[in-house]
């Protein structure tokens, strides 16, 4: 079987209180990957406790030390009422008339994709207060919790050798620092989920290597780069990257869920990752 490694998103730190250790929570996330991959693999079979990742890499622990205090809420997923408080501000704002006929979660997208250019420099304090592992991991080109993210994840890829690296969220971030930081660092297929990396104003002008002339490079390790992003993804803006950054083989948009639409376990079962995945696989290992 060809090697899989993944590499978690935001919200994960708890795997680590529960399990005490980081091994421990990168046992229980491998063994989670694996059911949802297997869902969308074999369309629904039953799961047998057949193994398609080698490794999740995990950080989420060392990202927690350097939350910055003022932003120390947990990150939790907006809910439909909260959804309905947004898109009442932004009709209050006068915005919503040019996202006529949207679903409520395809409005919060749009809402986003319209808020951040007008917010400028204050883009950043918005998305820390919504995500503060993104503001630690971010805090700096030199932030200790990002270089030991980054180091962490370049560890399990250089261990395992993989020929496919899966990174979700804020996980596809780290992982492409990591490969850029690494370039001896040999993958096949890198496929990015729900990413925020081209994400203007708070992530993509914060990337190392610093883009140049509005594009990213692509990390010289990566054969094939495919990004998959849900269409109401408000993590991933914009949903494509070919567009900002060398080394995209190809965008895929997908519509995984209409409320649940950033999650792993949808991203995972969907038909594209299998797609993506299903020529590196041969056998799964029981």
């Amino acid at each position: 079987m060809a090697g899989i490694v993944g590499v978690h998103g935001i919200g994960k730190y708890h795997y680590f209180a529960e399990a005490g250790s980081a091994a421990g929570a990168a046992a229980v996330m491998r063994a989670k990957w694996d059911r949802y991959l297997h869902a969308g693999l074999t369309r629904g079979a039953p799961y047998r406790g057949e193994a398609y990742l080698s490794e999740v890499a995990y950080y989420a622990h060392l990202l927690r030390a350097e939350v910055p205090a003022a932003v120390r809420r947990e990150l939790r997923a907006m809910d439909p009422p909260a959804k309905l408080v947004l898109a009442g501000w932004m009709r209050q704002a006068g915005a919503a008339g040019a996202f006529a006929g949207e679903g409520l979660t395809g409005l919060v997208h749009r809402a986003a994709e319209w808020l951040l250019p007008l917010l400028g420099p204050r883009a950043v304090d918005f998305a820390e207060d919504f995500c503060p592992e993104v503001a630690a991991y971010l805090a700096s080109a030199d932030a200790a919790a990002r270089v030991r993210s980054r180091e962490a994840v370049a560890e399990v890829i250089r261990r395992n050798r993989p020929d496919v690296v899966i990174a979700h969220s804020l996980g596809s971030v780290v992982a492409y620092e990591a490969l850029c930081a690494h370039p001896d660092l040999s993958v096949e297929l890198l496929v990015t989920l729900g990413s925020p990396l081209g994400m203007r104003g708070v992530v993509f002008e914060r990337l190392r290597p610093l883009p140049s002339q509005g594009r990213g490079i692509g990390p010289k390790g990566v054969r094939t780069w495919i990004n998959i992003a849900d269409k109401d993804d408000i993590a991933a803006i914009p949903g494509a990257l070919k567009a900002c950054f060398d080394g995209v083989t190809r965008d895929e948009r997908v519509n995984i869920d209409w409320a649940d639409f950033h999650t792993v376990r949808h991203y995972l079962g969907c038909g594209a990752v299998n797609a993506c995945v299903q020529p590196f696989l041969k056998n799964a290992v029981r």
